[in-house]
């Protein structure tokens, strides 16, 4: 595991724990992405985060000192309403989920319903408002034929000083009630979402550099999508657990100033 020794047409970012920390750039993030900018690389900002909208994203880079389109962001729930769009359009759902994605399904047609006998289908999310009711709901959902897919499954998301508990938490609850698997997680490492990446771009996977914190979302999608990926040491993964890990990037980096050779 090295530096990269040559530049790629374009350049993919995690946000959380690869671009900033809470309300701060990490260091070198801001001149690194500048500098690949200037030389005519694209630059696309990925999160599984579904708590924000995309202009919620573009909107912080932008504050942050990284001026950044709306296009140049993508993130689960835009790669969840892209999913339901291509296979249940205006379907009734139950989201386990916070009101952004609400919001972003509304918006896209689908209807949103608590009357369990009427769910089409139910959508796990991170949730810091989840309680006993909504896990009643989409058990009964489910159990009424209703089909499960999450936007993510990350374990925690990484905040200034520690973590929050993620859409993982959420999916397993439901999982060991209704005693069925979700049928499909479309955030990173999610072929879902390396398509609508790569799509974005409209380049080859091998002419593309995704750049994460964490091997088992961020390097993995990349790698399994054929791009070459780097793992930032500058949030969730530290060293030891890279070294020892079967996932294993194309590079290295202890800040994003290495990826300029």
């Amino acid at each position: 595991m090295t530096t990269p020794n040559r530049l790629y047409d374009a350049y993919i970012f995690d946000l959380d724990g690869t671009i900033y920390l809470g309300e701060a750039l990490l260091p070198t993030a801001g001149e690194t992405i500048t500098k690949l900018r200037q030389m005519g690389k694209r630059t696309v900002f990925l999160s599984n985060n579904p708590t924000r909208t995309r202009q919620d994203y573009a909107q912080k880079l932008t504050r942050l000192g990284l001026p950044t389109p709306v296009s140049d962001v993508i993130n689960s729930s835009y790669v969840m309403v892209d999913f339901l769009q291509r296979r249940m359009p205006g379907a009734a759902l139950f989201v386990v989920g916070e009101q952004s994605l609400c919001a972003e399904l509304t918006a896209a047609g689908f209807t949103l319903t608590d009357e369990a006998s009427q769910v089409e289908a139910v959508i796990a999310s991170f949730d810091r408002t989840f309680e006993y009711r909504k896990l009643q709901i989409a058990f009964d959902a489910i159990q009424h034929g209703a089909r499960f897919f999450a936007t993510n499954a990350d374990r925690y998301c990484p905040v200034s000083g520690g973590g929050e508990p993620d859409a993982a938490a959420m999916i397993a609850a439901i999982e060991a009630c209704t005693n069925s698997q979700v049928e499909a997680v479309v955030g990173k490492p999610s072929n879902y979402m390396a398509e609508a990446i790569l799509g974005r771009l409209n380049l080859p996977a091998k002419q593309c550099l995704m750049t994460g914190d964490r091997l088992e979302t961020d390097v993995l999608m990349g790698l399994e999508a054929g791009m070459a990926a780097a793992l930032a040491l500058t949030g969730a993964t530290d060293l030891e657990t890279a070294v020892q890990s079967t996932i294993i990037p194309t590079y290295l980096l202890h800040n994003l100033a290495e990826l300029l050779p």
